[in-house]
């Protein structure tokens, strides 16, 4: 595999590598296994590494990347790193610091992309899946314009080199790219892309502007549940 002639220019500037490597895996796979599987899967060729908050081994990942660049496999510059701020922390004032523990975990300086994970604010804690009493989903309100500020923040500040946005249906991602006031266009509209997924949830998830659509397994299943899908709209996504 040769990752450099296999690069898309994103509308920022910077390259993402076209194939990546997913590191989300059930939660009975040990943790611990992270480390190994992307360790391989640089050394052989994969130079895209795909991550997020809600797959709790951040940590793991990050540990496999610096053993390659100590290893002199890569250089830090030669890994394209994607990180996801997950739905507890939608609100705009957390966004960094969800981010800045990203980094904490990792122990990097910066993710090459940083995106929002799906359009559905759940309530902040330390629980992914907050739920009520009666196990029902604790669904938060949140104005994502002003989430996607937070973003543009993270940029300025150099703490993730591209932002961008995943599971996004066309009127979410309008409503970003028609906001008074944007600074930066999502670079990409991450969505799972599979034979056996419902062509009708593809075209849900369409992205309109953004000049990347990455390829993911989707974490929430809100969206898919035994290959079917549903048109009603969900119960607290950020409108």
């Amino acid at each position: 595999m040769d990752p450099k002639s296999q690069r898309v220019k994103l509308n920022d500037g910077h390259f993402i590598p076209a194939l990546g490597f997913g590191t989300g895996a059930p939660p009975e796979v040990p943790k611990s296994e992270a480390v190994e599987v992307t360790k391989f899967a640089i050394e052989a060729g994969f130079r895209h590494i795909d991550s997020a908050h809600a797959y709790q081994n951040e940590e793991q990942v990050g540990q496999a990347i610096r053993s390659k660049i100590a290893d002199g496999t890569v250089k830090r510059e030669d890994i394209f790193y994607t990180s996801k701020v997950w739905s507890t922390s939608l609100r705009p004032e957390l966004v960094r610091p969800a981010l800045e523990k990203s980094l904490k975990n990792l122990q990097l300086d910066y993710v090459d992309l940083y995106i929002i994970h799906q359009p559905v604010a759940l309530v902040p804690g330390e629980t992914l899946f907050p739920t009520d009493e009666n196990g029902r989903p604790m669904f938060d309100s949140v104005d994502l314009c002003r989430t996607w500020e937070a973003l543009e923040k993270c940029k300025d500040a150099g703490l993730a080199k591209s932002i961008g946005v995943s599971n996004f249906n066309h009127k979410q991602l309008d409503k970003i790219l028609n906001k008074p006031g944007l600074k930066y266009k999502p670079v990409c509209n991450q969505v799972s892309s599979s034979a056996p997924l419902p062509l009708a949830l593809q075209n849900l998830l369409l992205a309109l502007e953004p000049d990347v659509c990455l390829s993911s397994p989707p974490v929430h299943p809100t969206f898919v549940d035994r290959g079917s899908y549903t048109a009603e709209p969900v119960s607290g996504l950020c409108e």
